[in-house]
């Protein structure tokens, strides 16, 4: 079993710099929290203010940072002792932490998996069968579209909703594609003439290389397909980068690039340049993204925005990854109890219908979901692309991130890989020795 102070050579440099200061303040009367969305923590003061009305004699000390600190800084704090009660946490991260036995278990909560959305509870099962996190909230992912530009390429939101794809020929997903794409001289990329070279508008945003999960690149599609990360759902023992459908589907989509369609890797920078900001400038006409961003797409002045729901694949199914944060404490916090009823509180409709009156994210909840559909609806705002495929299993797959060990081995090998493919060409079939070294380290 790894400890934490595994972690230090690779935090030396953080910790040297002093950037571990959460747990300040803590006591049996305070609770520290820890979040990473800036979006929501309007909602989440508001919940404070429940829960000490609730708990008189209990205050909440909520922190937030950006998402990049947040994970060094969250890391850091477990070796200097310096943790938060209570902090969002990420499935992705979720192994990770359990391995480090940094986590608290939750048991003795109550958490009622019928309570929450299907399949949000049961992520944060332990594999030793101990729960480590109370679900939080969900997001799928869909189409966003330019509206105006959709128009001029003569595609209808009914025809953006209901196209399909096949890694042969790209499907009526492709043909749109290529019909948004227009080069510096106004030929389209279905038009004779284009110029891959000197494309103005892409027709679809790039989010860079998807390292090893894809959620906003090439997930709709593998998921369509029928393809899952690793060997089995949750705490997989091999992951499947080598399966030749993972591949097909890798090559065809990294493909749209070389046709012109898709934005090239040099475009994205997560900072800088994400798809959302390659569609506000009009350099993009559509890109995937998260549910987590449908204020942000809203909120550009002058751009209107619709959303679809991700194509449909050769199963006959649409797909989208599900993911679902949770709340999780830490297992030295100085406030154990307190911030056990705190994490209580955030997984109760209570506090979950006033997140989703903010209409920032969809609520874990049914409830708490409901408020959220409604607060969007207020805002003008339809997000049935990102509700309908939780709603409707017929037609849709959904899918969690794979939840492993060494996690973030994984993804030191698989974004360089996915890059690699990306932006020089490489060939798909190198993933197999990529797959390969990951799973000898899952092997340990």
């Amino acid at each position: 079993m790894r400890t934490v102070v595994a972690l230090t050579g690779a935090l030396a440099l953080s910790l040297a710099t002093g950037c571990a200061k959460g747990a300040a303040g803590s006591d049996a009367r305070t609770v520290t929290y820890w979040l990473w969305d800036a979006n929501q923590l309007p909602a989440y003061q508001a919940c404070a203010e429940g829960f000490e009305k609730a708990n008189p004699g209990l205050r909440v000390n909520i922190t937030q940072m950006g998402w990049e600190d947040y994970w060094t800084k969250l890391t850091a704090s477990f070796i200097a002792g310096t943790q938060p009660d209570v902090f969002t946490d990420h499935v992705q991260k979720f192994g990770q932490f359990a391995d480090l036995e940094v986590l608290e278990p939750l048991d003795d909560l109550g958490i009622d998996d019928k309570a929450y959305q299907p399949g949000l509870a049961a992520n944060w099962i332990g594999q030793d069968g101990h729960r480590y996190g109370a679900p939080k909230d969900w997001d799928t992912v869909a189409l966003f579209y330019n509206e105006k530009l959709a128009k001029a390429a003569g595609l209808t939101p009914a025809q953006l909703d209901g196209l399909s794809w096949n890694p042969k020929d790209g499907g009526s997903f492709e043909k749109a594609i290529a019909r948004l794409t227009v080069d510096v001289n106004g030929r389209r990329g279905d038009e004779p003439g284009f110029d891959r070279e000197r494309v103005k508008v892409y027709g679809l945003a790039t989010a860079g290389g998807g390292d090893g999960d894809g959620q906003t690149q090439w997930s709709p599609f593998t998921g369509s397909a029928g393809w899952d990360y690793t060997d089995k759902k949750r705490w997989g023992t091999e992951y499947r980068y080598d399966d030749k459908t993972f591949q097909s589907v890798v090559s065809w989509y990294f493909g749209l690039a070389k046709k012109g369609y898709l934005a090239p890797l040099a475009d994205y920078s997560a900072g800088a340049n994400p798809a959302n900001a390659q569609i506000a400038a009009g350099k993009a006409a559509v890109a995937f993204d998260g549910a987590w961003m449908i204020s942000t797409y809203h909120g550009f002045k002058g751009l209107d925005v619709g959303a679809a729901r991700t194509p449909t694949g050769p199963t006959g199914k649409r797909a989208t990854m599900m993911n679902g944060l949770a709340d999780s404490v830490t297992k030295n916090a100085r406030n154990k109890q307190g911030a056990k009823k705190w994490v209580r509180y955030l997984a109760s409709d209570a506090c979950q219908k006033t997140v989703g009156g903010y209409g920032i994210v969809f609520p874990a909840t049914p409830a708490g979901t409901r408020a959220a559909v409604a607060a969007y609806a207020k805002k003008g705002v339809d997000v049935s692309a990102f509700t309908r495929p939780v709603a409707d299993r017929r037609e849709s797959t959904t899918f969690t991130y794979p939840i492993t060990d060494y996690a973030a081995d994984v993804y030191a090998l698989m974004r360089p890989a996915m890059q690699d493919i990306y932006g020089n060409g490489a060939p798909v079939g190198d993933l197999d020795e990529t797959t390969r070294q990951i799973n000898r380290i899952l092997d340990q």
